[in-house]
């Protein structure tokens, strides 16, 4: 693995998947939007009912009792409609969201481990023992070679500086 590209492929690797755990709520918005044309048909039932109170508005209450309690009759349920299809749309988006998030972190941790397979003995980089002395074996794991950074440690570390970076940023 010291070839010089593979700890530019975890680092890159770690920093794409950070990324795109950030724009997750973003992506499964998106997605909810694209599966869902309801947007439409709710403001056009949300007119209506504005369109309704209007004419209620305009309505003499003591003139014509009958026509304005059947108005707004109309318009409890038309609003009661009208809460049934946002709670449903609602429904339907915190399920899209928790789709998409379990697909990401199947992924994600498909490429840690695809990662940590192909370069499970090779060190990622070798320093001297002494910088790492106390925790050398630790480091080395899986690889064991003295002074060796191993992949695990290595996709931990990126991680971490990769999470704390995008977290000063945002």
């Amino acid at each position: 693995m010291a070839a010089g590209y593979a700890w530019f492929l975890v680092l890159g690797s770690v920093i794409l998947c950070n990324l795109m755990k950030t724009l997750l709520p973003t992506i499964s918005s998106f997605l909810s939007k694209m599966v869902q044309k309801d947007a439409e048909q709710e403001s056009e039932m949300r007119a209506e009912i504005q369109e309704m109170k209007k004419e209620q508005s305009s309505i003499s209450m003591m003139d014509e009792f009958a026509r304005y309690a059947r108005l707004e009759r109309k318009i409890n349920k038309m609003t009661d409609k009208l809460k049934t299809h946002v709670k449903s749309r609602t429904a339907q988006q915190a399920k899209m969201k928790w789709v998409v998030n379990i697909a990401f972190y199947i992924l994600q941790a498909a490429l840690m481990i695809s990662l940590i397979w192909k370069y499970y003995s090779d060190p990622v980089t070798v320093v001297p023992s002494k910088w790492i002395a106390p925790v050398e074996r630790f480091v080395a794991f899986p690889t064991g070679v003295a002074g060796g950074v191993g992949i695990t440690c290595w996709l931990v570390v990126c991680n971490k500086v990769v999470t704390l970076g995008l977290h000063a940023f945002s």
